[in-house]
């Protein structure tokens, strides 16, 4: 497969022009104008953030890329789907309170802000993928799938499950319905060491489906494997390291279906896609919190290719220097550290992210072949 054209650019900025404007110019010598957006409606796909959590992407870069839409003919709206845990944005009404909350309004971003599969969660069609080995039919926000023009604006960061999320995991868990959220999820079960549980039951606020049991008599948590859909939002809310999965496989099954729900957004239809790696939490932006990046701000990417898109983020991760006072570094200076050479599974050692990309290459979405060319 031919090689993929990623665009790059740094966050410093030039007298007289803000990263905003930079970022347009980024997108434009990308090729988004090659698209023909004529009255066409055009979702963009973004996480708004958890009602807590800063390290979102700010609403100015959301208008920006509505801004250069609009300027093409286009017909924009910001889109992003319920979730399947309890929080700021299970239901649309809810959903768009913490949007317009943390700054995404229509005034402040340029368009509409629609919530993807209405209001609770229900409002989705059936996709079926093209090649897929673990999804037949994906269950999709109904609005993502109305868009005549599917974009994606993605803050890179890491993920206690998968890694990182990036522009693949914005994509296809983001644009499930609360339906296809749980489909993806559904094989991998947790499990908790009774030795490492406090009986803190900070996880137990993370379940929305009765998935843990405390016991009361040895002040220990359990999971009640019939309900637990393992989302592994309690993986992220324990700070003792008492839970764990324990089918090997269930994440890497996980990111082979996020890469298929991914490919049945994506057929049929023009699409672009946006990565910016800053604040880089070690956590989702799910999270009604943010730990201190691990990682310094990189950058600006973009591609009509998601997958050499998020390869290339991935690849400028690696390459940088772990910031200190960070959870990377803390577990670096642990006894027991063992070193996995990768900064994502240094800082979460139970996530895991390549599987994902690499079923992604096999399916057809895209290349993890790419060129990448700098724009100052």
């Amino acid at each position: 497969m031919e090689k993929s054209k990623v665009y790059y650019t740094d966050f410093r900025a030039k007298l007289g022009e803000g990263l905003p404007t930079k970022f347009k110019r980024l997108i434009k010598e990308a090729g988004i104008g090659e698209i023909d957006m004529e009255s066409k409606f055009v979702a963009i796909k973004m996480h708004f953030g958890e009602l807590g959590n800063i390290s979102f992407l700010r609403p100015n870069y959301a208008k920006a890329v509505a801004d250069v839409v609009k300027e093409l003919g286009g017909r924009p709206f910001l889109t992003d789907c319920n979730t399947l845990y309890p929080g700021s944005r299970k239901n649309a009404l809810e959903h768009l309170y913490c949007a317009w909350e943390n700054g995404f309004t229509p005034m402040t971003v340029g368009c509409p802000i629609l919530i993807g599969d209405g209001l609770k969660g229900t409002d989705d069609v059936e996709v079926l993928v093209q090649g897929g080995e673990y999804i037949e039919k994906a269950k999709i926000g109904r609005a993502v799938m109305d868009a005549d023009i599917f974009l994606s604006l993605s803050h890179f960061k890491g993920h206690e499950m998968t890694g990182f999320g990036g522009a693949i995991k914005n994509i296809g868990m983001g644009c499930g319905s609360r339906a296809g959220k749980k489909e993806q999820h559904k094989n991998g079960k947790p499990s908790i060491d009774p030795q490492n549980c406090r009986g803190c039951r900070l996880c137990m606020r993370e379940c929305a489906n009765e998935g843990l049991v405390f016991d009361e008599a040895s002040r220990k948590m359990s999971v009640n494997t019939e309900n637990c859909v393992g989302c592994g939002r309690c993986i992220g809310a324990c700070s003792f390291d008492a839970i764990s999965f324990t089918d090997d496989a269930a994440t890497k099954v996980l990111n082979c279906r996020m890469a298929e729900y991914t490919k049945a957004v994506l057929d049929g239809r023009p699409h672009f896609h946006m990565s910016l790696i800053v604040d880089v939490s070690p956590n989702c932006d799910c999270h009604a919190e943010n730990d201190a990046p691990i990682l310094p701000n990189i950058g600006m990417f973009a591609s009509f290719d998601p997958l050499a898109l998020d390869q290339a983020c991935v690849d400028a991760c690696l390459k940088a220097e772990p910031l200190p006072n960070s959870q990377l570094t803390d577990n670096m200076k642990q006894a027991s550290f063992c070193d996995h050479h990768d900064h994502f599974e240094n800082t979460t050692v139970n996530s895991e992210y390549k599987s994902c990309l690499a079923h992604a290459e096999k399916i057809g979405l895209g290349s993890r072949e790419y060129e990448l060319v700098t724009i100052r």
